[in-house]
């Protein structure tokens, strides 16, 4: 007799499935959860998985495995996604295998107009522009972006800025720019420009040097000396910076280096990116919810997910043989691609070393999620909570003098800081240096969304403030129904040092002070002081831009000679942003403490 278990009969179910939304989890047949999942309409997403002839590899492996599946009703879409959460995070099914970033990978853009803008770029894409990348971390989108300025002087300044300028900016000056704002360039020579600093994206590195290396050759015998040694310093650029980032490689390949690693700790996936021939670097990923599987299901299920957002290089070359469970998938999605195993010394080299960060990754991923947990333990501990808070949320408030108010909302989520979940309110409508007034306006503002069951509703919410912003908060939440939501004031301590800081517990009723080595309060400084810089950082621009003045104007001890030579000798403020405290210290007349000080307030 066969060991494989008798199909799953899905008809009777499929007839009976509400059209509701809610939450439905595939049990296998000793009754252990395969899957859970959340859906809008009931009926339409499970029936999916039973009517669709075709299937990935992983979700076709889990099929076969199911013998039960049971659904739960909700209310509205957001309560399924609340109880799903809830459930992956109790269950932890094995096929509940989750890659998802804070923030999707950068691209490099290239704007529709008739003088494109070379652009940093994030989120989603207009069917208009178009998209080179994605590269693993924005370091190597800027150091792209550098080059293509040096060499090819495309503009980088917003539509509203080139439309409007009468005179040629500072970059022109400097040698970044061909200043196609006032017509010192004309259509056809910056559409030349752009073509091949589209070749150059597209790696074809080797045919921009060539066609530049034969107009310096065209420009010196037509004796058009100026223009000739334009075109070196193009090829020399281009060169010397090519020569510095080839990592083993001669050619001009595009491939994707998947290392998959697990071990009792975790399990990790490190890309690693070689775009003509270029290593642009690597990025470490790591799933939510399960982690009992093998480093094969893992690496096929992240491959299904990347590159369902991401365009595919010519080559991915992988730690594991699953080559063949690839093949189907992108011949399904009609994508054509080389997938396998290191083909050559070059390919071992760079998977070895993608393999040996997947591991470096892991352990320091280990090490951040044990005094996470640990942090949030004696959290509940010293606020006396059944269950230790899994999502935080704080509140800050920042303004100068009642100007440009912004208040703050950032996120902590098991103990790690989720950029992606962020969000800043822009305060208007209320008396200048109302901080009472401006604290009622954020919360209001965010907690409508919970309220109607819009957005999931946080288990520990921190003001940063005495009993006055948290008496705000309660009449707030009150208002809106949430009272049984917990909070905590943070009181700023003698001086404002930390350490010394009081916790108000409650509607006020109540306080506490913890020592300056306790871990729960070390979570809760770094929770207070993200909401603290997220809201000077979004104050700040937006006083800048009620101002039209740089933020460089702000930062003691520059005036303007030394704003000046910053801005040249870096480009612009975007460069300055960029740099460390090692080059700006390069500058003439910064030193190290003035260039710690620039560093930390545009920071």
């Amino acid at each position: 007799m066969s060991d494989l278990p008798e199909p799953f009969d899905a008809g009777p179910l499929l007839a009976t499935l509400p059209v509701d939304p809610g939450v439905y989890r595939m049990l296998d047949k000793d009754g252990e959860v395969l899957y859970v999942g959340k859906a809008k309409n009931l009926k339409r997403r499970v029936s999916s998985y039973f009517q669709r002839t075709t299937q990935s590899p992983r979700i076709a492996l889990m099929l076969a495995q199911v013998a039960q599946v049971d659904i739960t009703a909700t209310r509205s879409e957001a309560e399924a996604l609340i109880l799903e959460n809830t459930l992956i995070k109790r269950l932890a099914p094995k096929y509940n295998i989750l890659f998802r970033d804070d923030k999707s990978y950068p691209y490099i853009a290239l704007t529709n107009h008739a003088f494109p803008r070379l652009a940093f770029h994030r989120g989603g894409f207009d069917k208009k522009s178009h998209y080179f990348g994605p590269y693993p971390n924005s370091m190597a989108v800027r150091e792209s972006i550098q080059l293509l300025q040096k060499t090819f002087m495309l503009r980088t300044c917003e539509n509203a800025v080139f439309a409007h300028r009468s005179r040629p900016c500072l970059l022109h000056q400097i040698k970044r720019c061909k200043a196609p704002c006032v017509g010192l360039i004309s259509a056809e020579d910056y559409a030349a420009d752009v073509r091949l600093a589209t070749l150059f994206l597209r790696g074809r590195h080797s045919e921009v040097i060539e066609r530049l290396s034969t107009a310096m050759q065209t420009a010196a015998e037509s004796l058009r000396f100026e223009e000739a040694a334009a075109l070196r310093d193009q090829v020399r650029a281009l060169q010397a910076v090519l020569h510095r980032q080839y990592v083993s490689s001669t050619g001009e390949e595009d491939a994707d280096i998947l290392a998959a690693v697990a071990s009792a700790d975790g399990f990790c996936v490190n890309l690693a990116m070689v775009r003509g021939g270029q290593h642009l670097g690597d990025h470490a990923n790591f799933p939510r919810g399960a982690t009992e599987f093998s480093a094969e299901e893992g690496l096929l299920a992240f491959i299904e997910q990347h590159y369902l957002a991401h365009p595919l290089p010519a080559r991915l070359i992988l730690n594991h043989d699953v080559g063949a469970a690839c093949a189907v998938v992108f011949t399904a999605a009609g994508k054509k691609v080389a997938v396998g195993l290191p083909g050559n010394e070059m390919e071992r080299a760079w998977l070895e070393m993608a393999e040996n960060n997947a591991r470096l990754a892991l352990e320091s991923h280990r090490h951040a999620t044990a005094s996470a947990l640990q942090r949030l333990e004696a959290l509940r501990e010293a606020l006396n909570m059944s269950e230790p808070p899994q999502r935080i949320e704080c509140f800050d408030i920042s303004h100068t003098q009642g100007e440009g108010a912004v208040a703050s909302c950032v996120v902590c989520v098991d103990g790690t800081m989720k950029n992606s979940e962020y969000r800043r309110f822009n305060i208007a409508g209320i008396q200048p240096g109302d901080d009472y007034a401006a604290m009622r306006q954020a919360l209001t503002r965010r907690y409508e969304k919970v309220a109607a069951g819009e957005a999931i509703a946080p288990d520990l919410i921190l003001i940063d403030g005495g009993k006055g912003q948290l008496g705000v908060a309660h009449e707030v939440l009150a208002e809106l129904g949430l009272e049984h939501l917990a909070t905590l004031g943070v009181a700023k301590g003698e001086g404002r040092r930390p350490g010394l800081e009081t916790l108000v517990i409650g509607k006020g009723e109540a306080s506490l002070k913890l020592p300056a080595s306790h871990p729960a309060l070390h979570l809760i400084q770094e929770i207070r002081d993200e909401a603290h810089r997220f809201a000077i950082t979004g104050h700040r621009a937006r006083r800048a831009k009620t101002r039209g003045r740089s933020t460089l104007e702000d930062v003691p001890g520059i005036g303007p000679a030394r704003r000046r030579k910053l801005l040249a000798h870096f480009g612009g403020l975007q460069g300055v942003i960029g740099a460390t405290v090692e080059d700006l210290c390069r500058v003439d007349g910064i030193n190290r403490k003035l260039a710690e000080t620039i560093h930390n307030e545009l920071h």
